[in-house]
């Protein structure tokens, strides 16, 4: 005679349902989550806190001030933590829109590393218009090209991130620390490496790179924007090939987002009237969007090799 199976007992299958459920209901806790609205502070907050979800707003092809507030972008914004974006009126364009269609209260106390930082070339009362172009009356909203300024704006993002969660906080100050130690010894290699380029000058298109010359002791003597933010003219750029013909420049510099062809001539027209060969460099103006900390002394490195090249002709 066959035995007939014997049914499992009830606690058996009791448990055995319970751990199915369970697996069902136990997922990953969700990272935190960082919306970044420049490169170069999603690098930074990478070096702070590497397990972090960083979404980027643009990347080394955009011109920060003008970008579209796309539903990627709300969504992204949506899901955020902690904002972390440049200020002084760099994003007044585009971000206010983006926090009204996101509405995410986290995201309404925005970490701005203007506000830690000494900026130059402040406009009290000025305001920016159709005809006045991109004027930033809290000062030069291009901070990060001064890597100096990179060292100070950790800490004070150290210290959000902490506040934020807390259960990191240790780990982020340890980071930080570690960060300032290498970041310090980096500047002066750097500062060591650009001494010839003191003193030097440079024509450029608009302000972006304004905290490189200040920190390196360079001088922009000349900008190809008739205003900033203005595309140039012209009208414009023959009056500054006379400016500059008896006193050419290092170099014409842009940042690789700009148009390339109003450098292009005036390089060509300085060299067809026999004045000097001055290049034209065109250099990026941030990392790229997976950037961090190896990418960020590779961005600076590569715009020393760039200027002392240059010096070298």
């Amino acid at each position: 005679m066959v035995p007939m199976p014997t049914k499992p007992p009830l606690r058996i299958l009791g448990a055995g349902l319970l751990g199915l459920v369970g697996s069902w209901l136990v997922t990953p806790a969700a990272a935190f989550t960082v919306f970044a609205c420049e490169p170069e502070w999603a690098a930074l907050t990478r070096v702070l806190m590497p397990a972090a979800r960083v979404h980027v707003a643009t990347h080394v092809g955009q011109d920060p001030h003008h970008i579209e507030a796309r539903p990627a972008l709300i969504a992204q914004l949506r899901a955020a933590d902690l904002a972390v974006c440049t200020g002084a009126s760099l994003e007044s364009g585009w971000l206010p829109t983006l926090q009204e269609r996101a509405g995410n209260a986290r995201a309404r106390d925005v970490f701005f590393a203007s506000d830690h930082v000494v900026l130059i070339d402040p406009q009290p009362g000025a305001i920016g218009t159709p005809w006045a172009g991109d004027v930033h009356a809290e000062g030069n909203p291009h901070l990060h090209v001064d890597p100096r300024n990179m060292l100070v704006v950790a800490r004070e993002l150290s210290e959000r991130l902490g506040k934020e969660a807390p259960a990191e906080r240790a780990a982020i100050e340890q980071r930080r620390t570690a960060f300032e130690t290498r970041w310090r010894q980096q500047v002066a290699e750097w500062e060591a490496r650009a001494a010839p380029l003191r003193g030097q000058q440079v024509a450029a298109q608009h302000t972006g790179f304004g905290y490189l010359w200040h920190w390196l002791g360079m001088k922009q003597v000349a900008d190809l924007e008739p205003k900033p933010g203005m595309s140039p003219t012209p009208g414009h750029l023959q009056r500054l090939l006379e400016g500059l013909r008896g006193k050419p420049p290092l170099a014409v510099v842009i940042s690789a987002y700009q148009d390339p062809r109003p450098g292009r001539w005036l390089t060509a027209q300085l060299a067809a009237r026999g004045t000097a060969v001055v290049p034209l460099l065109v250099l990026p103006a941030t990392v790229p969007e997976d950037a961090g900390e190896k990418e960020l002394v590779l961005w600076m490195d590569g715009l020393l090799r760039e200027l002392l090249q240059a010096a070298r002709r």
